[in-house]
């Protein structure tokens, strides 16, 4: 697959310069647009550092030329409610809410929205709170194989998560200058 070739080329060069490679996606119809996902180690990630990024890759498609025809490349971050694509993310999430979409149902459904609780073997534990006036609520084990897309819900709990990363950077940002 394009995207997985794209990503094996593009992480050494992201990863040599601090960025971890979060995602990289082809959305669009005549023009498309090439997106490359990265934050930092401690999830922060400046203007900055994506036009940094972004003027490193150019240079590497400009060579390579990956994706045909025309495209528009564009160097962003996850986000607060950002996507969920490796193990550990949903390790690292643990207790958020999160949306997950899977390639075939599972139990008549393909969309689950519940707290993350982790991984556990080859499948992710989501609760979900039972529907239609139910009491209590559900434990799915979703297997990792069949997620199609998953990402974070935005919560007060979430924005607070992000926002006490973001001084603790901001701290450290000004104790290093």
């Amino acid at each position: 697959m394009i995207l997985t070739e794209i990503a094996d080329r593009i992480r050494s060069t992201i990863e040599a310069m601090g960025f971890e490679l979060i995602r990289v996606k082809i959305s669009g119809g005549r023009v498309k647009t090439l997106q490359v996902m990265v934050e930092r180690g401690d999830g922060s990630l400046s203007v900055e550092d994506c036009a940094e990024v972004s003027r490193a890759l150019s240079a590497y498609m400009d060579v390579e030329d990956p994706v045909p025809g025309e495209y528009i490349l564009e160097v962003s971050s996850p986000g607060v409610d950002r996507p969920l694509v490796k193990r550990e993310d949903y390790e690292r999430f643990a207790g958020h809410m999160a949306k997950i979409k899977l390639s075939t149902p599972l139990e008549g459904r393909k969309r689950f929205v519940g707290t993350l609780l982790g991984v556990e073997g080859d499948t992710v534990a989501l609760t979900l709170k039972e529907e239609a006036g139910a009491v209590g609520q559900t434990t799915h084990h979703l297997p990792v194989a069949l997620i199609e897309e998953a990402k974070l819900v935005l919560t007060d709990a979430l924005i607070e998560r992000h926002l006490k990363g973001s001084k603790a950077h901001s701290h450290e940002m000004k104790a290093g200058s």
